[in-house]
Parts: structure tokens; sequence; C-alpha cells
């Protein structure tokens, strides 16, 4: 049975350090979690993963970010490995582009920070059981 990975996204090292705790402490070690801190780095970390033989079940990725924003991210992703399931998390994302990464990007959810952690796990375990 192939590995499956939730990719974490974020240009805060703060946030992903939070995401890290909250899903290993909530998921376990049922999936391997991957962090990057910006799109460019997150788009070659998922080549390299399924180049791997990995399955990345799900992204959960900041909007606000340097170089590009999570809608255009999620996009792009999503054109290439449309069974990537994605979830924003964002403090500062327009309505529009959430509109945007629902009808582009097999966007599931947006999470506004600061996020509940319940809220949180049981959106991505609901993704990734769906």
């Amino acid at each position: 049975m192939k590995e499956k990975v939730i990719l974490c996204i974020d240009d805060e090292k703060m946030v992903l350090n939070s995401l890290k705790s909250q899903l290993t402490k909530n998921l376990g070690e049922e999936f391997i979690y991957e962090f990057a801190e910006d799109a460019f780095e997150a788009l070659a970390l998922i080549d390299e993963l399924i180049n791997e033989n990995l399955v990345i079940l799900l992204i959960v990725s900041d909007w606000l970010m340097p170089g590009m924003k999570g809608d255009e991210f999620l996009t792009k992703v999503n054109e290439k490995y449309p069974n990537i399931k994605s979830i924003l998390l964002t403090g500062q994302a327009d309505e529009e582009s959430i509109k945007l990464a629902y009808k582009n990007a097999n966007l599931l959810s947006c999470i506004r920070k600061p996020w509940d952690e319940n809220y949180l796990i049981e959106t991505v375990k609901s993704a990734i059981n769906s």
C-alpha cells in the first residue's frame, strides 16, 4: 500500500509548526506530513513526492504568500494532479479568490485564521475520507 501524504504550505514557520503539532497529535503516524514555505517550493515537492510513488491526499495551503497566492497555487496543482484535495487556510483572502479556488482548484474548504483546532482536524478527516 502506498504511503499517504498531507502537505502544508505557509510562509510563516509558526503556522507550519502549529499545523505539524495539531496534525500529528490528532492523526498520529498514519500519514507523512510535509511542509513548504512557499508555492514554488511546494510545487517542486509535489512532483518529488509523486515521483517517489507517494499519494498526496490533501494540501492545506495559506492564501497570502510571496510570489504566488494560494488560489493560483492550488489551481496549478489541480491542473496537473486533479485527485489531490485542498483546504485553503487564510486570514486575508477575498471572497472572489475563494470562489475561484472552489471552482478551479478542487477546494474542499476555506478555514479562516486563527483556526479552531477541532474544526481543522474534523475538516482534514472529512477531506481524507471523502
